[in-house]
């Protein structure tokens, strides 16, 4: 494995290199000379012209994009609640128009599409999974609701959730042990978080609900906590 990946790399590199950048500029040129003789007019040559050179350097474009990714590490594995189930926390945390929302761990997005979407809150999601957390930006727009839905790609670790009304958590209890010092530091008095399936430990739930079957045969516990200073 360690030597497949090895020639891997070097692949890799030698394919962004300038030398082999050499050959991919080459055919496209011959690709756009031949679009020129095809358009025609002086015109429109002219135009295609002044951004041929432009195109031909453009060679690590075609190189797969490196996505940055945040400081930290995941805290759960992605296991996306069951939509069913997402109206029940939000409902069970009675989450109100004009609230403030973060889901810890967003994923696809569902929590924060649904919160904004059917309860009219204002929703941020923190996802450090760079595929989920553009698939869940997208999501958003298509649906139009930039203006209530909010993704950030980063640690759930390093936010600021002092102005949250009510936190969504669907992480693992010894996930939960490690947020819990900071909730307790940055939540405001009264604040609800609502787990799902596991327990934050040296934490009372105020109230408890199970749902036996979500509709596919799986059986889950929403835990309600309230901030209390």
């Amino acid at each position: 494995m360690r030597f497949e990946r090895s020639v891997f790399r070097r692949q890799q590199a030698a394919s962004n290199s300038p030398a082999a950048c050499a050959p991919q500029r080459s055919r496209a040129g011959k690709v756009l000379l031949r679009l020129l003789l095809r358009v025609g007019g002086r015109v429109r040559t002219a135009g295609l012209l002044l951004v041929l050179p432009a195109l031909l350097l453009a060679c690590p474009v075609l190189a797969p994009a490196q996505e940055q990714k945040p400081d930290g590490e995941k805290l759960a594995p992605y296991y996306p609640t069951p939509e069913s189930v997402v109206e029940r926390m939000l409902k069970f945390a009675d989450l109100k128009p004009g609230e403030k929302l973060f889901d810890l761990g967003s994923g696809d997005g569902r929590i924060v599409v649904i919160a904004a979407q059917k309860f009219g809150a204002d929703a941020t999601g923190i996802e450090i999974d760079a595929e989920l957390a553009k698939q869940s930006a997208e999501k958003i727009r298509g649906l139009g609701l930039e203006k209530r839905a909010h993704i950030i790609h980063g640690d759930i670790l390093r936010q600021d959730y002092s102005s949250a009304d009510v936190l969504a958590v669907y992480l693992l209890p010894r996930s939960n042990e490690r947020l819990r010092p900071m909730l307790e530091k940055q939540l405001r008095n009264g604040t609800r978080v609502v787990a799902h399936d596991f327990v934050f430990r040296g934490w009372t739930p105020e109230r408890e609900e199970y749902v036996e079957d979500d509709g596919a045969g799986r059986s889950h516990t929403i835990y309600l906590y309230v901030i209390h200073k």
